[in-house]
């Protein structure tokens, strides 16, 4: 069984079709995986469909039944979401002071990948699938897995 920790980059690949969304829905379609995303990527999502409508490649009866299928997704386990802990804003501090200048991390990318961070030491995820460079630059420098579904395999 898969274990894996999605941010918005690579989540947003399942909703709607660009580069990287066959390599996302290849690890929907595996047996018995889990999708693990943190609370903060369920707001997010919500934002990706509102600036998609803003930049006019989705109409706004498109990017509701967008938002269904999603919290549909969420409320029937496919996606397991995790709250946001006290320990995850030092733990995102922490990523800033380390990671903050020289790879530009920014604040949410920190808290989505100190969250990331937690569920491996609990749950060893098989990766963190992130479609943004540097969260995924930053999360194999703390030694998680990762699968930019963008990349090539």
């Amino acid at each position: 069984m898969g274990s894996y920790f999605f941010d918005s980059s690579a989540l947003a690949k399942l909703y709607q079709s660009e580069t990287g969304s066959d390599r996302v829905e290849a690890i929907f379609r595996e047996p018995q995986r889990r999708i693990i995303i943190s609370r903060l990527t369920a707001v997010e999502m919500h934002s990706v469909f509102a600036g998609r409508i803003r930049m006019g490649t989705l109409s706004t009866i498109d990017a509701e039944a967008l938002r269904n299928h999603f919290l549909n997704d969420v409320a029937t386990g496919v996606l397991v979401v995790v709250a946001i802990a006290d320990r995850h804003y030092g733990k995102a501090e922490r990523l800033l002071r380390d990671y903050g200048s020289a790879h530009r991390l920014r604040t949410l990318d920190a808290l989505q990948l100190a969250v990331a961070l937690d569920v491996n030491s609990r749950d060893s995820l098989d990766a963190l699938v992130a479609a943004d460079n540097v969260v995924c630059q930053v999360g194999a420098a703390e030694g998680l897995a990762i699968t930019n579904p963008e990349n090539p395999s």
